[in-house]
C-alpha cells in the first residue's frame, strides 16, 4: 500500500468520524470543516491530502509554513501553533487564518503585517480553558491562551485593527480535564463573544483525541493530525 492509499483509507475514516460525530449531536456534517495539521510531515503529504479534497491545512510553525506553503497555493493555510510577534509578517505571507491570538502586542504585530502585505487575515481569539477543567487539570500545565474574562476586550482590539478580521475563538482542552466540560466554557465565551460581535462564529477545537466531545459542544472546525497522518515523526 502507498502512502497515498494510507492518507486515502486515513481521510475517509475521519471523515465517517465526523459524520458519526455530528449525527449523534443533532448537526449536519457540513457545519464542522476539517483542517489537517501536517507539523513535521512531508510538503508531499499536503499535496496528496488536497488532491483527495482536503482544502485546510494548518501548521504549528512558522518555518514549516513558509516552506510548505509556496508549493500548496490552493490550500488555504491556517497557523495554529503559538506566534512570536517577531515572526507574524512571515506567517501573514502565507496564512489567511491564525488560530492562536492571545495578547494585544500580538494584534498590533499581525495588524502591521498585515497592511504592509496587502492581506486581510482572520483571527481566532485563542482562549484559557483552565478555569472550566478539573482541579486537577487547571493545576496541570496549560495550553495558552487569553482569560475568558479578557476575551470581549481582545475582540475589540481585533475588531478595530487595519488588515484583520475577527473569527471567533479557539482552543485547546487542559491536559487531564474532561474535554465536554472543557469545551462547554469555550462554547460559553464563543456565545458571548457573538452576542457583540455576531460574525465572529468560528469555534475551533477538537483534536484527534477529543473530536467527538469537541463537535458535541459545537465545533465548527477540528484540527485533525495524527487521525489523518499517522505518528508524527520526530522534529528536525
Amino acid at each position: 500500500m502507498t502512502r497515498d492509499d494510507d492518507l486515502r483509507d486515513n481521510l475517509r475514516l475521519v471523515r465517517e468520524r465526523i459524520e458519526k460525530a455530528c449525527e449523534a449531536a443533532g448537526r449536519a456534517p457540513d457545519e464542522v470543516t476539517l483542517v489537517a495539521i501536517t507539523k513535521t510531515f512531508p510538503v508531499s503529504d499536503v499535496r496528496a491530502l488536497t488532491a483527495l479534497g482536503v482544502r485546510d491545512v494548518g501548521e504549528n510553525r512558522e518555518q514549516e509554513l513558509k516552506a510548505k506553503a509556496p508549493d500548496c497555493p490552493d490550500a488555504t493555510w491556517h497557523f495554529v501553533g503559538q506566534l512570536q510577534s517577531k515572526k507574524a509578517r512571515s506567517v501573514v505571507r502565507y496564512a489567511s487564518v491564525v488560530h492562536s491570538v492571545d495578547r494585544s502586542s500580538l494584534v498590533t504585530a499581525l495588524s502591521r503585517a498585515a497592511v504592509a502585505e496587502e492581506r486581510t487575515v482572520r483571527c481566532l481569539l485563542q482562549v484559557s480553558l483552565a478555569s472550566y477543567g478539573s482541579a486537577e487539570a487547571a493545576t496541570g500545565a496549560g495550553r495558552g491562551g487569553v482569560e475568558p474574562s479578557a476575551v470581549l476586550d481582545l475582540a475589540g482590539e481585533v475588531a478595530a485593527a487595519d488588515g484583520l478580521e475577527l473569527g471567533g475563538v479557539m482552543a485547546v482542552a487542559p491536559l487531564g480535564s474532561d474535554a465536554d466540560e472543557s469545551f462547554a466554557g469555550l462554547r460559553e465565551v464563543a456565545s458571548r463573544l457573538r452576542s457583540e460581535h455576531p460574525g465572529a462564529d468560528w469555534i475551533s477545537a477538537g483534536m484527534t483525541g477529543d473530536l467527538d466531545a469537541a463537535i458535541r459542544q459545537g465545533a465548527t472546525h477540528v484540527r485533525l493530525g495524527r487521525a489523518l497522518l499517522g505518528t508524527r515523526p520526530p522534529l528536525g
